[in-house]
């Protein structure tokens, strides 16, 4: 029975992944910080007859992926981990606070960077795996009042261009998806988005993603 890993699995594109993922897996796991989020994507995902598990795991902190890898490669056959957590904040850019720069680095970069190395030390051990990696097409070209969230981005995209040379010998596959905004609660307390009709549908993304990520490793929306 294999099963996936989504991380920021709590809600928006995290959830909708879940659903899509869920008809390919015996498993879907979804991780994050907020129990409730977790506890309610759960339930939704049951009512559509996905088997789902949840781990309140906070990305950010090394040792906490560390353990959760553990866990999870101890009580299921791990296939694939979707690193899609993520945060943003927008304004011009000397308006944003070191708190919001923090929280951006460490979700974005750092979260994805210890996920990463936490799973491919067991997918290295069990000869295969494969992680895709939630990036934006904010990761691609700079954008005005994103200075930061494109820095986190970019960073990510070349962690994410690195990795898949260095484990190109190994039977560990990097894929990307780059997408732009869409309908989620990303964007409940933000005004960066003054026209949010025109934002897409995750459910259709994740969709796309799944297909698409069957024949290339570089998924991208524009």
């Amino acid at each position: 029975m294999q099963a996936a890993v989504i991380t920021g699995g709590g809600s928006g594109l995290g959830l909708a992944l879940a659903k899509v993922y869920g008809k390919k897996y015996d498993k879907i796991i979804l991780i994050g910080r907020n129990l409730k989020k977790l506890q309610n994507a759960k339930r939704l995902l049951e009512d559509e007859g996905v088997s789902c598990s949840i781990d309140q795991v906070d990305i950010t902190d090394p040792g906490q992926a560390d353990d959760f890898a553990k866990r999870a490669f101890h009580e299921n056959a791990i296939r694939l981990l979707i690193n899609n957590a993520g945060v943003g904040h927008f304004g011009p850019a000397e308006t944003l606070s070191p708190a919001q720069v923090h929280e951006m680095i460490d979700t974005n970069v750092k979260g994805t960077i210890f996920m990463s190395q936490a799973f491919i030390r067991h997918f290295k051990e069990k000869g295969a795996g494969e992680i895709l990696q939630i990036i934006s097409t904010a990761g691609l070209r700079g954008k005005v009042n994103e200075s930061v969230y494109n820095a986190s981005k970019f960073a990510v995209r070349g962690y994410t261009e690195g990795l898949r040379k260095e484990l190109a010998a190994a039977d560990i596959s990097i894929k990307a998806a780059y997408m732009g905004g869409m309908d989620t609660p990303f964007w409940v307390n933000s005004s960066h988005i003054s026209d949010k009709s025109r934002l897409r549908d995750p459910l259709s993304i994740a969709q796309q993603i799944a297909d698409q990520s069957l024949e290339t490793d570089d998924i991208l929306f524009d």
